[in-house]
């Protein structure tokens, strides 16, 4: 039996790479349903009243339709556990071996959207406006 039949990804709307993510994943086949709300916002906050929504603007956050939270690695998992071309890579990602991995790839995203929010750029949008029509560019990687 599948432990949840519905995930909710709260995800951070100013942030380039958040979004890019987020329309991934909507391309994606997905084997449980997911729900992508902007973390922080007020349909965040009416769905889920008791969370710590300051903390899930600086962390992917998940929550499972039957009350359960995952955060940083744990929510990459259980995101890539709910695509059906994703999901062994999730298992293997869930093991000891893998966890290092998802690890990286979360402080990689983590350093992407640092980068993000240089003097340059307000918000994770460059301050030229350059995003004005919704389609900002992800940056490379750091460095």
């Amino acid at each position: 039996m599948t432990p949840v039949g519905r995930l909710t990804v709260l995800y951070d709307a100013d942030c380039p790479l958040c979004v890019h993510l987020r329309h991934w994943l909507l391309r994606q086949r997905q084997l449980v349903p997911l729900d992508l709300v902007p973390a922080g916002s007020q349909r965040a906050r009416k769905l889920f009243p008791d969370l710590d929504h300051a903390s899930t603007l600086r962390e992917i956050t998940v929550v499972g339709d039957r009350g359960q939270v995952y955060r940083a690695s744990a929510a990459w998992i259980v995101c890539l556990w709910a695509l059906a071309e994703h999901r062994p890579r999730a298992h293997w990602l869930a093991t000891p071996t893998g966890q290092p991995f998802a690890r990286a790839a979360v402080l990689a995203a983590a350093k992407w959207r640092e980068v993000l929010k240089d003097p340059g750029r307000q918000g994770g949008r460059p301050v030229d406006g350059s995003c004005a029509t919704g389609h900002c560019e992800v940056p490379g990687p750091p460095g």
